[in-house]
């Protein structure tokens, strides 16, 4: 398990709807260092929160943090991509490529360019991965494929530093209640609730997060056959 209390907790993409409760409920929760990370950063009313310069899919920008941060003891990757349409044919080149980037490229380099200082300091030090519903559901595309990647990702990196005391938390959710789906009228997760959750787990030294019940519907539909997760199969016979 690992505590936010006295944490230095590394948020990416901490400018954006989700991002902001995370730096805002690790501060609540007694951390002792909030680097709130973004490509532009903003300034924050805590002095306790470091805005630090990120770009998650450029690897000298990793680097660069990684120097700037050397005591970070909790990493967030929070930063995301989204499509403009659900089709993978449909996608553009652009939006494949950036969604490969930031999605999966980006948080993996990130996660691998720390891992060496959280391993170093022996437990109490944690990897969150923000994942998605549509890990498991491929409804969204290029979207859908590097959430699953991701999710795959995470449970090696959660194999490989668990000897060294590093917690790896994955998180899976629907929709969450911020600018990115305001288009939407499906049920959605209020981010401060999903927000929580995650800490709860991280402190329960838990692995996985299931946010909500179409993240849990969607973990359970994995032992199901195609037709069930996908009538549109079945339909098409």
């Amino acid at each position: 398990m690992t505590q936010i209390k006295s944490a230095v907790v590394l948020v990416t993409g901490a400018n954006g709807g989700i991002g902001t409760h995370l730096v805002r409920e690790a501060l609540a929760r007694g951390a002792a260092k909030v680097y709130a990370s973004a490509r532009t950063p903003r300034e924050w009313d805590d002095e306790r929160v470091v805005p630090l310069q990120l770009d998650v899919t450029d690897p000298a920008s990793i680097q660069a943090a990684v120097a700037a941060a050397p005591d970070v003891t909790v990493l967030i990757n929070n930063a995301g991509a989204g499509v403009s349409t659900p089709g993978i044919l449909e996608q553009s080149d652009e939006e494949i490529r950036n969604n490969v980037e930031t999605n999966f490229l980006g948080p993996l380099s990130l996660s691998r360019a720390f891992a060496g200082q959280l391993a170093a300091r022996g437990g109490n030090t944690a990897i969150i991965d923000i994942h998605s519903a549509l890990s498991w559901y491929a409804v969204m595309g290029i979207y859908s494929a590097t959430k699953a990647a991701l999710w795959s990702a995470t449970n090696s990196l959660r194999l490989e530093l668990q000897p060294a005391g590093v917690q790896v938390v994955g998180v899976h959710v629907g929709w969450v209640d911020t600018a990115m789906a305001a288009a939407t009228t499906d049920p959605k997760v209020d981010p401060a609730d999903l927000v929580a959750q995650i800490f709860d787990a991280t402190e329960a030294g838990e692995f996985e997060v299931l946010a909500d019940e179409t993240s849990a519907n969607a973990k359970a539909g994995l032992s199901a056959d195609l037709e069930a997760v996908y009538p549109q199969l079945a339909a098409g016979k």
